[in-house]
């Protein structure tokens, strides 16, 4: 029997909204580390360390119990005492904590010694307020003024940092039956316990933001009831589309999925109980981004558009609307990300919010139309028809740099990205010869994201009887695919050049961008044909998914941000772009490859990247040390792959269900039940017989029409 491999981060992570918690394995907070207590980007807890009479803590094992619980086994090294020494291995420490606002946190000690040990349980706290893009850099700059305080009568510390309008405080609240004292930078138990005896205590981590008290919704465990969180994602399984399947790791990466996010529902961004964003990844995205709201939001058709609503009235309310050189903003622009630390405060850093992306207001038109196609609700069109205006306005007007028909970017912001695409790393953009190409740049899949915006709003704006206004942006799209392929194409290579570079000159390096272009139809079929056989060439498809970049290339390093790693949000992308161009076969393969993958994650959570080495026999994934795990479209490029296997494609304005569903010859079965089409529910069975895949569609609530029909390029329908 083979050994079982599990791959993760060695670390706890915890979040619940907007606060999080990360630890070593011990669940202690190690000093000039990424690890703390977090909430809206500031860290509140930067050390954490507990001991007995000075001596570590030795772990047993710990694991998160759910995406907002942890737990610790611990017992205890040799202990001097003035009564004796307590013998190594006679203490059991339990460490259970739980995220909810604030963090709340069990101490449970059982002495399992024929002798009674009494000592002191120290907790060890620092607390640096420092904003979380100190924290991932590393760099720290000390600005205000920070002041700790002990309250003997309430059994409280408090460390509040203040620099000027600014304020940030740490309240930890010890409760316990005798009361515990503060030396040191440490709150000290003193603990007495017979052999066999039994000690429980409590703290209560309050963050505090200027005048707003993130206090802990949970108690103690054994007494924990639940909590209007626990509410939220129990509503939120519910009415997810839920999945079986004979292969258990489709069902087990389905079901890890959905959880993960659900966990990650910004709940300060709640509109109403069915519209809500999530927060694009743990722990250095927590907060509201534009182009993941919206990816995230397209990948959650099939399981619950409420992520899409959401994005599409959240992002609204931030529509730029002028000319911002510091934030890269330019009127009718969809932002990028915003942030609420203190470098955001003092406008430090340009998130607040910062508009540093070029593909995000395109995807916005995406996911408008896409929204539509599953609810089948026209008053959702015309609620943002003003907002899709200023979209087309910009694409028009300020995504086209110098006007020559083709998307560029360039930052006019002194703090501005060097990328801004998905891949938006500073070194992400190079040249065959591994060199970076300089801005501006006009990324292929841009051209491709504007192309399949101006298609979906033709049919938006004909359903809002705008004909003229459909007519013009069918024609700007056919004259964008016709000078598409004539500049991009690069017959030498067979394959899209990866952008065009300042002289307008087509960069021939072979990178995974070209797979968003089938997925926005805009490729023609006989390259398409080039492009997926170019994608599973041993250079680009590594068999843990496809590389974001070719490892022939210089520059390629398969443990890089993204050049040459994996990302399965992109994989997702390209399976449904394959699948659209009839590729049924490699569009299996991927999401075999993608959940394969994910069998070796610690609960089939896939990070947002691993590394990009070749699988072999006796290989397993290389999880990216800095990678965010949960992470929200990592989360949902499972519901993109089955989608792809499945050929799903809704038309809910017209009561109907597209399918095309083949089934590669590992998945005996998939079984989508509850799965929403506009007023509609149907449960979808699909079984391989004697090689032939078969589907049985039962409509469990209102009218639905479900039929087999081939999902086509645009312009070829």
């Amino acid at each position: 029997m083979p050994m079982q491999i599990s791959v993760g981060p060695p670390l706890l992570t915890i979040n619940n909204s907007g606060t999080f918690m990360v630890t070593d394995l011990a669940g202690e907070i190690t000093a000039d580390s990424e690890q703390g207590v977090f909430a809206n980007d500031t860290r509140f807890v930067s050390y954490y360390s507990i001991s007995a009479n000075g001596r570590p803590w030795i772990r047993r094992t710990s694991s998160t119990t759910t995406y907002y619980s942890a737990r610790i086994y611990l017992t205890n090294s040799q202990i001097s005492t003035v009564d004796g020494e307590v013998e190594a291995g006679t203490l059991a420490l339990i460490i259970t904590r739980s995220v909810g606002d604030g963090v709340h946190e069990d101490l449970d000690i059982r002495n399992f010694g024929m002798k009674p040990a009494r000592f002191n349980l120290e907790v060890a706290l620092r607390s640096d307020f420092a904003d979380i893009f100190e924290v991932k850099s590393h760099r720290f700059v000390r600005r205000g003024k920070t002041e700790t305080e002990w309250h003997k009568e309430r059994q409280e510390l408090r460390t509040s940092y203040t620099n000027h309008d600014f304020s940030r405080s740490f309240i930890c609240r010890a409760i316990s039956e005798t009361l515990a004292s503060y030396a040191n930078g440490r709150i000290t138990f003193d603990v007495t316990l017979p052999p066999g005896g039994e000690w429980h205590a409590c703290n209560e981590f309050v963050l505090v933001e200027n005048a707003r008290l993130r206090t802990p919704v949970r108690s103690c465990f054994d007494k924990a009831d639940e909590t209007p969180f626990d509410s939220l994602q129990r509503d939120w399984l519910s009415k997810a589309t839920s999945l079986t399947s004979g292969n258990e790791d489709i069902y087990r990466l389905y079901r890890q999925s959905v959880d993960d996010t659900g966990a990650l529902r910004l709940h300060d961004h709640d509109s109403t109980h069915d519209l809500w964003v999530p927060a694009a990844g743990v722990p250095w995205f927590v907060t509201l981004f534009g182009r993941d709201s919206l990816l995230v939001g397209l990948q959650n058709m099939i399981v619950n558009p409420g992520f899409a609503l959401g994005a599409l009235k959240k992002l609204a309310e931030f529509q730029a609307a002028e000319v911002d050189d510091w934030r890269d903003a330019e009127p009718g622009k969809i932002p990028h990300e915003i942030r609420f630390g203190e470098l955001a405060h003092f406008h430090l850093i340009p998130h607040t919010p910062y508009y540093g992306t070029a593909d995000a207001t395109p995807l916005y038109l995406i996911v408008l139309h896409e929204a539509w196609k599953w609810l089948g609700d026209d008053s959702l069109l015309r609620d943002y028809r003003d907002v899709a205006l200023r979209c087309l306005e910009w694409i028009d007007r300020y995504g086209d740099l110098d006007g020559d028909g083709f998307q560029e970017y360039q930052t006019r912001s002194k703090q501005g990205y060097e990328n801004m695409g998905w891949k938006d790393s500073g070194d992400a953009c190079v040249y065959p010869d591994g060199t970076p190409v300089k801005q501006p740049k006009a990324l292929c899949e841009l051209q491709g994201y504007v192309f399949d915006a101006w298609m979906r709003m033709a049919e938006v704006f004909e359903a809002l009887g705008e004909q003229q206004r459909a007519s013009m942006l069918r024609n700007k799209a056919a004259d964008l695919k016709a000078r598409f392929e004539e500049r991009f194409w690069c017959e030498d290579i067979g394959y899209y050049a990866f952008m065009l570079d300042p002289g307008k000159q087509p960069v021939r390096t072979v990178a995974s961008n070209a797979g968003h272009l089938l997925w926005s139809g805009i490729a023609s079929r006989e390259h398409a044909a080039w492009v997926v056989k170019r994608l599973f060439e041993p250079d680009m498809w590594s068999g843990w998914g496809i590389r974001t970049l070719s490892a022939r290339n210089p520059s390629y390093n398969p443990f890089s941000y993204q050049l040459g790693s994996v990302w399965p949000h992109d994989n997702g992308i390209i399976a449904l772009g394959v699948k659209r161009y009839g590729f049924a076969g490699e569009a299996a393969r991927i999401t075999r490859d993608i959940s394969e993958a994910a069998s070796y994650f610690v609960s089939y959570r896939l990070p947002e990247l691993y590394g990009g080495i070749q699988r072999y026999p006796g290989t397993f994934p290389v999880q990216y040390s800095a990678a965010n795990v949960p992470q929200a479209w990592a989360a949902g490029s499972v519901f993109h792959l089955l989608q792809a296997i499945l050929g799903l494609q809704a038309d809910a304005p017209n009561c109907r269900l597209n399918i095309d569903p083949r089934l590669p010859r590992w998945i005996p079965d998939l079984r989508l039940s509850g799965l929403t089409v506009g007023h509609a529910k149907v449960d979808l069975r699909v079984w391989q017989e004697a090689g032939i895949t078969r589907w049985k569609a039962e409509v469990t609530q209102g009218e639905l029409r479900v039929q087999e029909k081939q999902w086509q390029p645009w312009l070829e329908d």
